[in-house]
């Protein structure tokens, strides 16, 4: 027998008593009433969107500010509390969830598209088994049936109050977060070696691709052309839900966000497929174009390898067949990073944030000889390779340990749970 199952013999003999979240605490909303101005000058730090969907545990290093004047109603963040994202596209990235593991010094707030819970009692929990318990599969399996929508999905709190989460003896808790974050302390080394790694490559990658005042040794002539003169410019879409026709037994890749999260930035097939039926005038996106998300998670891209469509967050970039020999679409799969970083720096904030298209179809862009682009491809390629094949090297070895620790994770946090416990379903 285990410590664990020592401590739960001992302490909880009968089961670990399970609550629903209604019951121990409530819900709290983000900020309200602010627009593009509030966040220029701000005096008052805010938590993003994206601190929330990607750390289990809140990143207290935090440089987004917001203007909040005195006496204003707003909810401030405090130690202890569950922060959990609104919507996503799907339901299974509904509701992801950090928690405020460090106490705060200074009043902090929280994004609009993101909502707190606040526990009646905080002495009941250890926050940090929280981080691990709100990421564990039974409780993403609960909160993903929260969710509900057709082209976006939003988490609905009615029902989240009725998840019902484990309430073990703090002794227990703290035994399971040693083990745990073990795990995650290992996993942090090998991010960190690998992020080391990844700057590296930035910074090479962004010295090759800089032609703005370009000296190499040989003199080389560089050619500017616009976006729009360059490629072919369309919107991406979702076809309707409503109409099965569209989406039963598809064959054509339809690709979305997640896409990209999970398989990387060069794809050749989808999660979901759609139907001949659902594309608009039969065209689809060719293979070898760029899909660039230019509303919500603006700045992520990734090269299509297969005629396919994407969802309508994500603008198509297609080379213009008088220009099809002069650009290497490799070449400019890696000049879109820094792309990238022009459509984050350039957006519209009139309603759901997206990027100036006025300006983004004036953008210039480097055609440099194809000889030039080909070297450059060849030296980037085996960067890329290194850190961030997911089959190979640092990126294969923290996928590893990831699977370990979500094995460890779920068994860890599976109770009996108390037999008396009166229990009712969450959704």
């Amino acid at each position: 027998m285990n410590r664990i199952e020592e401590m739960i013999r001992e302490l909880c003999p009968n089961g670990v008593e399970y609550k629903a979240l209604g019951e121990i605490g409530y819900f709290y909303g983000g900020l309200t009433g602010k627009g593009k101005d509030d966040f220029k000058n701000g005096n008052a730090k805010f938590i993003t969107y994206m601190n929330v969907y990607s750390n289990p545990a809140l990143d207290m290093n935090i440089t987004d500010f917001v203007r909040i004047i005195d006496d204003e109603k707003q909810n401030k963040v405090r130690y202890c509390d569950i922060l959990f994202t609104g919507s996503s596209e799907t339901p299974d990235e509904c509701g992801m969830s950090s928690v405020v593991t460090e106490h705060i010094e200074e009043n902090l707030y929280l994004n609009s598209f993101c909502f707190g819970y606040r526990l009646n009692q905080p002495s009941l929990f250890n926050p940090h088994f929280l981080k691990h318990l709100f990421r564990s599969y039974e409780l993403r399996r609960q909160i993903a049936l929260t969710a509900s929508g057709v082209t976006r999905f939003n988490v609905s709190k009615k029902r989240f109050a009725k998840i019902l989460i484990p309430v073990p003896p703090l002794a227990i808790q703290n035994e399971i977060v040693n083990i745990l974050d073990k795990f995650t302390e290992l996993e942090a080394e090998l991010e960190a070696e690998l992020e080391a790694r990844r700057k590296q490559y930035e910074y090479y990658r962004n010295k090759l691709l800089n032609f703005n005042g370009f000296t190499p040794p040989q003199k080389i002539e560089v050619k500017w052309l616009t976006m729009s003169e360059v490629f072919e410019i369309k919107n991406g879409y979702t076809p309707s839900k409503a109409k099965p026709e569209y989406w039963t037994n598809g064959t054509i890749p339809w690709f979305r966000m997640e896409d990209i999260r999970t398989n990387g930035r060069i794809l050749e097939d989808s999660i979901q497929h759609i139907t001949p039926e659902a594309v608009k005038g039969g065209r689809l996106f060719p293979a070898n174009s760029i899909i660039l998300a230019t509303t919500a998670t603006i700045g992520e891209h990734a090269l299509i390898i297969a005629d396919s469509l994407a969802n309508q967050r994500f603008t198509n970039l297609s080379i213009r067949k008088s220009l099809a020999d002069e650009l290497d679409m490799k070449f400019f799969f890696y000049y879109m990073f820094i792309v990238d970083e022009w459509c984050k720096n350039n957006t519209n904030t009139s309603g759901f944030e997206s990027v100036d298209m006025v300006k983004f179809k004036k953008l210039q862009i480097p055609i440099p000889p194809m000889k030039e682009q080909q070297r450059i491809v060849t030296i980037l390629d085996k960067f890329e390779t290194l850190v961030n094949d997911i089959s190979e090297g640092l990126p294969a070895e923290i996928a590893a340990r990831r699977q370990q620790y979500e094995y460890y994770r779920d068994k860890l946090l599976t109770f009996k749970r108390k037999e008396d416990a009166k229990i009712q379903p969450c959704c």
